[in-house]
């Protein structure tokens, strides 16, 4: 167990981040599944599902949730099946 007040504060805030890096991703994985169902079930608003997702995956990089280039590899893979 942590026994410096640092130490500590360090470990509440570890969890708080960690809880709200769960929920982010949690986000982006129902966003991108939404996405990736609208667009091969040629849903009218695949475009919109697209965007939306795109938007998440770029809040989640700007606040450190996920790489850049995990975001980029997504938003590629979703904008190429948008395109087919």
């Amino acid at each position: 167990m942590a026994n410096t007040r640092s130490a500590k504060k360090r470990i509440k805030q570890n969890e708080k981040r960690r809880l709200r890096n769960r929920a982010l991703r949690s986000a982006i994985r129902s966003a991108v599944k939404t996405a990736r169902t609208a667009v091969t079930g040629k849903a009218p608003k695949a475009a919109e599902e697209v965007h939306a997702a795109v938007r998440e995956l770029d809040r989640a990089v700007s606040r450190g949730v996920i790489h850049r280039n995990t975001a980029a590899r997504k938003k590629s893979s979703l904008a190429r099946s948008l395109a087919r």
